[in-house]
């Protein structure tokens, strides 16, 4: 069924009329009619099955019918991504929205390549992975900030995964195996109600004195996340992947 995302509220009979490129999409490309019936969430009132009740050349109606699933929140999880180019970018929103990140936080770390992206089409991206993977929620996707700025104001109730490769620095290696992801995330599986970050640099890896700062941050679990050197994209789903199956809410799937 196909499900869409509109920020009004949603109870019993209640009537919507959706953007004109969402009615566009439900019309035009879906080729719903009156009487057609499609899910409806807004990340707070749950979702809700509504119906086509109404169509004409400037947009279309929709009329609340029951809920159907009542709002629940995965873990609290954000996302910590240092600006990449546009198409691993938008790669790493989609994925993270699929994996369950509750928050996108971009950030300009001192490697970072670029410096400026298209916030509003990664939200776009964010809002139709939510619409396709069928979560009840839409990841909030932050305007980028500096590294530093992020560490100063870094509050000591978030724990953070820092994966970092050790990169131009060998000495930051973190003794072999207790260095590695899975293992030390599942020793530390007695915290998964508590609030997480995974931070993912650029390209080029982090600068020794951002790493040195990070490793200084109390509630900081420095790992890697394998022999290979990653690409930003593949390190971000990698590493939540390991985050949910050890922490999140892949541990109790069936």
């Amino acid at each position: 069924m196909i499900r869409l995302f509109v920020p009004q509220p949603l109870s019993d009979g209640v009537h919507i009329e959706p953007s004109e490129e969402q009615c566009r999409y439900l019309i035009a490309v879906m080729r719903l009619q009156l009487g057609d019936e499609l899910s409806v969430f807004n990340g707070k009132d749950g979702e809700w099955l509504f119906r086509v009740s109404g169509v004409s050349k400037r947009g279309c109606r929709l009329t609340a019918i029951r809920r159907t699933r009542v709002q629940t929140l995965g873990p609290d999880l954000d996302l910590l991504i240092a600006l990449v180019k546009r198409g691993p970018l938008e790669t790493i929103v989609e994925k993270a929205t699929e994996l369950g990140a509750r928050r996108i936080r971009l950030v300009i770390t001192r490697r970072t390549q670029a410096d400026h992206t298209n916030v509003s089409r990664l939200r776009a991206i964010a809002v139709e992975a939510a619409e396709q993977t069928g979560r009840l929620d839409v990841p909030e996707v932050v305007e980028p900030a500096k590294l530093e700025q992020l560490l100063d104001g870094w509050g000591s109730d978030r724990k953070l995964m820092f994966c970092d490769e050790a990169g131009d620095d060998p000495s930051a290696e973190w003794g072999g195996s207790q260095g590695r992801a899975q293992p030390v995330l599942k020793a530390l599986a007695g915290q998964v109600q508590e609030p997480w970050a995974v931070l993912i640099g650029p390209e080029g890896g982090f600068a020794p004195e951002e790493r040195e700062r990070l490793r200084g941050l109390g509630g900081v679990t420095p790992v890697t996340l394998g022999p290979r050197i990653l690409r930003a994209d593949t390190a971000a789903i990698s590493a939540l992947t390991l985050w949910q199956a050890a922490l999140g809410d892949w541990r109790n799937s069936n």
